[in-house]
């Protein structure tokens, strides 16, 4: 009897890729690997879902805990370009999947599998993601989506066909949203959301309080960076791991980090997105804090446009590209000397700068100084005006306001 091909695939051990396990099998006579990744989702213990898939009949099945990768070789370079898709979304879904997908391309290679396979919908950004990144990273591997092919449309004919095929099914009904989170965030849609005149239901939010339940004093932070890199929090040195998690507690308890967009997809939609992302938008903004004491003006100027496109190419899952590592070999260098410290106020929902401070600041206290001490020079002001200036005057005596002309309609 011939050896069956195999496929590796990206499994949660909900019911779509839970369905998909057996699917590959009974459609496709294909040998399944699963492989469920931890980017730091509420599960922490992972091992019923690798021992699910092989009571399935997968013939392996991996849990693999991602959290101290993701932190040191994903979200580090999301805080250096003060990742922020159209300005508002910290990209937690886009950042994980690269990862996700480098392992599975791994996997693939260690178990002499031909294909790949995902549990993403076809009106979604995370197929774009997942089979850009894979086919970056492996051309000649082959990718298969399901939920994209087969016709089991409903969530009522999925649970069917589980039931007819041995998949063990969930007991409980479907949860109304569709969430993802990792350690970046959460991400939460469908249900009532879909309606952009909805209020975001209070069930959704689980990482932040509701504003009743939030301290009644405010509470002071310290972030403290190197080189880019948040090194510590109050004075207390840690991984980068383990700060993206008290910096979640301490700014999830103050009920701060909601976001509630209206955001345009990678396949041409717009969709109601809510997010809960406390760390991330702490972190990003005490980031871009110390960037403004450590870096010049121009600097400042070039590097918020290179924010903008970074975040848009990671958004269109183009993680493993030229023009991703071009731009993070230009953060690399901006970041040398962003180091120092940003203090924070937290209260009922708002974030407050309090102090910034850095041994290599480019404030000088004497050239901003209106008291004692003042150096700078005043009597360079009005030649620099006039030379600043010349181009207006000469605009506006040949065509501008003072040329005399009536403008042209």
């Amino acid at each position: 009897m011939a050896e069956k091909e195999k496929v590796v695939l990206a499994y949660s051990g909900g019911l779509d890729t839970s369905v998909i396990v057996k699917w590959l099998q009974v459609e496709k006579n294909l040998d399944v690997i699963a492989i469920c990744g931890n980017v730091g989702q509420d599960e922490k213990d992972l091992s019923w879902i690798k021992q699910k898939a092989l009571d399935m009949g997968a013939i392996a099945s991996e849990a693999i805990d991602m959290r101290a990768e993701y932190a040191e070789k994903i979200l580090s370079k999301a805080i250096w370009a003060n990742g922020k898709y159209e300005g508002v979304y910290p990209l937690l879904s886009a950042l994980s999947r690269p990862l996700i997908s480098k392992h599975l391309v791994d996997i693939a290679h260690q178990y002499g599998a031909k294909y790949i396979a995902h549990g993403c919908t076809g009106k979604g950004n995370d197929q774009v993601r997942f089979e850009t990144c894979i086919r970056a990273l492996d051309p000649e591997l082959e990718i298969i989506a399901p939920v994209r092919e087969w016709d089991l449309t409903t969530r009522d004919s999925e649970m069917e066909w589980a039931e007819a095929n041995g998949v063990p099914v969930p007991t409980t009904k479907k949860k109304p949203y569709s969430i993802d989170d990792n350690l970046w965030g959460r991400a939460i849609e469908c249900g009532v959301l879909e309606d952009t005149w909805n209020k975001p239901p209070a069930d959704i939010w689980t990482m932040t309080n509701n504003l009743e339940d939030c301290p009644a004093e405010p509470e002071e932070v310290v972030i403290s960076f190197e080189e880019g890199i948040p090194t510590a929090l109050n004075g207390e040195k840690m991984d980068l791991l383990s700060l993206i998690i008290k910096a979640n507690e301490i700014a999830g308890r103050n009920g701060y980090g909601r976001i509630d967009m209206i955001e345009d997809r990678v396949v041409g939609i717009k969709s109601r997105e809510c997010y809960e992302c406390p760390a991330a938008l702490l972190l990003i903004q005490a980031h871009q804090t110390l960037e403004q004491l450590c870096l010049d003006a121009e600097t400042l100027k070039q590097k918020a446009k290179m924010d903008v496109e970074w975040a848009s190419t990671v958004y269109r899952g183009l993680w493993f590209s030229q023009n991703r590592n071009a731009i993070d070999a230009y953060n690399a260098y901006t970041q040398k000397f962003v180091t120092g410290d940003v203090r924070i106020i937290l209260c009922k929902g708002g974030l407050f700068v309090d102090g910034v401070r850095s041994p290599y600041s480019l404030y000088d206290y004497n050239l901003a100084t209106y008291d004692e001490g003042d150096t700078f020079d005043h009597t360079a002001a009005e030649g620099f005006i006039v030379l600043h200036g010349l181009q207006s005057k000469t605009w506006s005596k040949v065509q501008g306001p003072g040329s005399g002309l009536q403008p042209v309609h």
